[in-house]
């Protein structure tokens, strides 16, 4: 059967639609951040400065934060059976970009739901605080995450307050000048070839975080601590004698904070 040219394109950039259905060139809605610049939002989305210039009408590259601006982007609307994880390996971005694009620290999404795509790893490190600018730590968005996964694997049986206090164990040693100085390298830390935190070694960190884990994490990050000054956690079934030896600082339900 014979096609013309023009019938063979229009053949191809059909079936690259169906291909990428779900894709689609779009603007996002981005709320600038303390120590953002135009360049590090344009990485994140895959977008340059000056496009960025151009689409909210600025006369120069000053922004300040919480200025609202709109991003030249893609979108991707969810189908059935998609999940964080697969949609940003499917498109090459690490799940922690995809995330922070979105402000999304669940993993509940819907068919029909539109998720903004940013690039690749940018954004990854970019320290945030909470909406209320108190945090006593400087944490990213990935830290935050993996804060209330930690929370979420030790003790999302537990009361509410004893949640809160995990966080802050991990908030008080990142302040200590004998552990690592960040979220991330106090709870990835190996002592003596042992990893600190169990769900670490046993792979538990890796689940999804509770959605009150997510909120015990942001208070703790925000500096509310049950533990009163904790280093040390641990169930109270535990025979460890060593941890036993150290002053109680707060009992939560079946978790014991020590220093």
């Amino acid at each position: 059967m014979f096609f013309s040219r023009k019938a063979k394109a229009f053949c191809i950039t059909m079936l690259m639609v169906f291909i990428f259905s779900g894709t689609i060139a779009n603007a996002a809605s981005y709320t600038v951040v303390q120590g953002d610049s135009l360049y590090k939002i344009g990485k994140l989305y895959n977008t340059t400065s000056s496009e960025i210039v151009k689409a909210n009408n600025l006369t120069n590259d000053l922004i300040y934060p919480g200025q609202k601006l709109i991003i030249p982007s893609a979108e991707y609307t969810v189908k059935s059976g998609d999940t964080l994880y697969l949609i940003a390996k499917r498109h090459d971005v690490t799940l922690d970009s995809l995330r922070i694009a979105n402000n999304k620290w669940d993993d509940y999404i819907y068919p029909g739901q539109v998720l903004k795509l940013p690039h690749g790893n940018a954004g990854k490190n970019r320290p945030i605080q909470n909406a209320t600018n108190k945090s006593v730590v400087q944490y990213t968005p990935y830290e935050l995450d993996l804060l209330a996964r930690l929370i979420t694997a030790e003790a999302d049986s537990e009361p509410y307050n004893a949640k809160v206090a995990v966080g802050g164990v991990v908030v008080n040693r990142v302040k200590d000048s004998r552990f690592p100085d960040t979220i991330k390298d106090v709870i990835y830390e190996k002592s003596y070839g042992y990893y600190q935190f169990t769900p670490v070694e046993n792979g538990w960190i890796n689940k999804p975080a509770s959605q009150s884990s997510v909120q015990a994490a942001k208070e703790a990050l925000d500096g509310s601590d049950p533990s009163n000054g904790a280093l040390f956690y641990f169930d109270d079934s535990s025979t460890n004698k060593w941890l036993w030896s150290k002053p109680i600082k707060a009992w939560i339900g079946k978790m014991v904070y020590v220093y």
